[in-house]
């Protein structure tokens, strides 16, 4: 198996082919976003204003950039735990959003949300921040500035490593994978 190449944003049912355990490498524009500016996105949305962003066919990478060293795009960038935002999840889903990067479990409601709406999930590697950082080239500051590196941040990444962790059909990587490798 191979690496697949996807680009980002998609357009249409582009993630539908993957499978949990595929290796991926992202290109194109993502977005960041972490917990409070989950919550902002959802008080947005429940007070029935417009979305500083459109998450139609968009990834949202869990991350909060590290600020760039001199002569670098962005500082470190891991993955922060993802089932933190599965509260607001769902709402970003009725939204267009169609995959999401972080790491660790999701719960049962985002996946079937994830199901309904043809959503993928995936992991990036926690400990790897400095290498994921290499791939991003560009970092802009879109909504919520005042949340310094929690802001929603504009990124342009090339071959971002990450593996299918759900994918459309609510395969779950961290529920098949586990029992193949206990002792009998």
């Amino acid at each position: 198996m191979g690496i697949i190449h996807i680009q980002a944003p998609v357009v249409s049912d582009e993630l539908d082919s993957l499978r949990a355990g595929d290796i991926v490498a992202i290109s194109g524009y993502i977005y960041t976003g972490r917990d409070a500016a989950h919550k902002r996105l959802i008080e947005c949305l429940e007070s029935g204003k417009k979305l500083p962003v459109d998450f139609k066919g968009q990834f949202i990478y869990h991350v909060g950039p590290a600020p760039a060293k001199p002569g670098h795009a962005s500082g470190s960038a891991g993955p922060t735990t993802s089932y933190r935002m599965d509260p607001y999840t769902p709402a970003l889903l009725d939204q267009g959003l169609k995959a999401m990067i972080g790491k660790g479990f999701r719960s049962q409601a985002v996946i079937e949300s994830m199901k309904k709406h043809k959503a993928v999930f995936f992991g990036a590697t926690g400990g790897a921040a400095a290498l994921i950082a290499r791939s991003i080239t560009k970092v802009e500051v879109v909504a919520y500035e005042d949340l310094g590196t929690e802001a929603i941040h504009k990124l342009y990444v090339v071959d971002f490593p990450a593996i299918v962790i759900i994918d459309s059909l609510g395969n779950n990587l961290y529920e098949s994978e586990p029992p193949k490798y206990k002792k009998p």
